[in-house]
């Protein structure tokens, strides 16, 4: 039997952009996937689709595995030939007890590799706005457990020399046994005022951080609800976190917002919201595929020259329409002679990339203020060719055949319901971990209502934004309340809208 492989990986604090490039490969390569709490769930998106996903999830007071059977676990997936992948919050070497996994697995013989992640010991007080080390106030750190292993007859912990020291010293794990680390410390020679930090959650949009000093923090930390999992961080560097901080202060920081476009098309507004402190979670409800018949683009196609007027009204229109005309081995050159309308900025690019320029924008983007804008370019008798979702409302062609133009209304695509993942978006909604969900279309509101099964009462408290009046209208149709509607038809315009909602 040909043994497997296993990947040892660091999916660093909980921030899923933290994990290294190589541990995200190690995730995509994966025929297993064994994760804990620790390690973000955005993660597992990156496996492939038929990979066996295995939580062994541990905190200080519950195990879902013990150690050992964890261990047993990689051995036994390996002696299935399996390559596996280890995803351990921070770094696996650091009270990661990837070093007992690694020797279990020599054990068995079989092959392994570590791919070190970011620390939390690190990290995490970075977000909070706390260098661990400052040349001003400290020139080394110390990172140790706040949970040693209980069956030890006696510490290993030099509390002596940790309260003599002017470096900053970091516990992980150690919110249970917090009491305890301040009476040592102090006990010790380490000054009862002695600034602290709590930071909980860190790199997630739950992060919160207390500061206090280390005589009183156990009593505040109590008061003030902080659990595992937590950074306790002692030295003057915590000071500085008052001039320092910079994650808490995004202003979408602490949001956990739903995006509903195609997956192609997602990565804009994701970036725009990660780049704002908010954390983006893509569901995509829709995909673009080909119409449902073909025949009526390709008869277009033949007949361009008698076409005074080409009108596109999404961005997917352009994309489809240019990807048509070239499996048909055409070009630009065969639109010589058209006017081009384009229903938005968005859509205007698009165009522009193709190498042509559009006649004519509105400057409200909806397809109601295209008619109001031709009434006095276009004249009756010429010939439109409107190139659309198949599944597009019929304002636009009825009202400009009422202008006394002959309109083509052709689909170009049509949009399917997406892949997005049911089980975890209603999980997500039931444990209140989502604040908002974005609709960039109407077909975005249908299908969103149609994975949730019509259980709008998972919306809850949950803040709903609306790209336009005519997706808002869907949404109500629905019997949802839009709380921001975007005043510019555009993905700018939402991320505007959220920014607002925000304050």
């Amino acid at each position: 039997m040909t043994k497997g492989y296993v990947y040892l990986v660091g999916a660093g604090p909980g921030d899923p952009k933290l994990i290294t490039i190589k541990g995200s490969e190690c995730i995509a390569k994966a025929d297993v996937l064994v994760y804990d709490r620790l390690a973000s769930r955005r993660l597992l998106t990156l496996a492939r689709q038929d990979c066996e996903l295995i939580y062994v999830g541990k905190s200080p007071d519950r195990h879902t595995l013990r150690q050992e059977e964890i261990n047993q676990v990689l051995v036994d997936k390996g002696l299935e030939g399996k390559i596996v992948t280890r995803l351990k919050g921070g770094d696996p070497f650091v009270f990661g007890r990837g070093g007992e996994e690694a020797e279990a697995l020599l054990k068995a013989g079989i092959q392994f590799e570590v791919v070190p992640g970011i620390t939390s010991a690190i990290a995490v007080p970075a977000y909070a706005g706390i260098p661990v080390t400052h040349r001003d106030l400290t020139t080394s750190f110390a990172v140790i457990t706040g949970h040693e292993d209980p069956t030890k007859n006696e510490t290993t912990i030099h509390w002596d020399h940790l309260a003599q020291s002017h470096g900053t010293l970091v516990f992980l794990m150690g919110m249970q046994n917090l009491p305890i680390i301040s009476q040592k410390l102090i006990e010790n020679g380490k000054k009862p005022t002695t600034p602290v930090g709590i930071i909980q959650w860190g790199t997630r949009p739950e992060q919160r951080t207390l500061v206090g000093q280390l005589d009183t923090i156990a009593t505040e930390v109590k008061s003030q609800g902080f659990t595992n999992p937590s950074i306790i961080i002692v030295g003057e560097v915590v000071t500085l976190r008052e001039k320092l901080q910079w994650f808490e202060k995004k202003p979408l920081f602490g949001q956990r917002i739903v995006v509903t476009r195609a997956r192609h098309q997602a990565s804009e507004l994701s970036q725009a919201i990660e780049s704002l402190g908010g954390e983006a979670w893509e569901f995509p409800m829709i995909e673009i595929a080909p119409p449902t018949d073909n025949s009526y683009l390709l008869k277009a196609l033949d007949n361009l020259t008698e076409f005074q007027w080409l009108i596109f009204t999404s961005v997917n229109g352009v994309e489809a329409f240019f990807a048509e005309l070239k499996q048909q081995n055409r070009d630009v050159r065969d639109l010589v002679g058209l006017e081009i309308v384009a229903i938005g900025p968005a859509t205007k690019v698009a165009i522009e990339q193709r190498g042509l320029r559009a006649a004519y924008v509105p400057e409200e983007f909806r397809a109601e203020k295209i008619v109001e804008g031709l009434s006095g370019r276009v004249s009756s008798g010429q010939r439109v060719l409107l190139a659309r979702a198949e599944e597009a409302r019929e304002i636009l062609p009825v009202s400009l055949k009422a202008m006394g133009l002959d309109v083509w209304d052709v689909p170009v695509y049509k949009t399917v319901i997406g892949n997005a993942n049911r089980v975890e978006l209603k999980s997500l909604l039931q444990d209140k971990e989502i604040h908002s969900v974005t609709f960039t279309s109407s077909s975005t509101v249908r299908n969103f209502i149609s994975l949730i099964e019509g259980d709008v009462s998972l919306l809850e408290g949950v803040s709903l934004y609306s790209i336009g009046p005519i997706t808002s209208a869907t949404a109500r149709e629905f019997g949802l309340s839009i709380f921001k509607e975007a005043a510019q038809y555009t993905i700018g315009g939402l991320v505007d809208a959220l920014l607002e909602g925000s304050e």
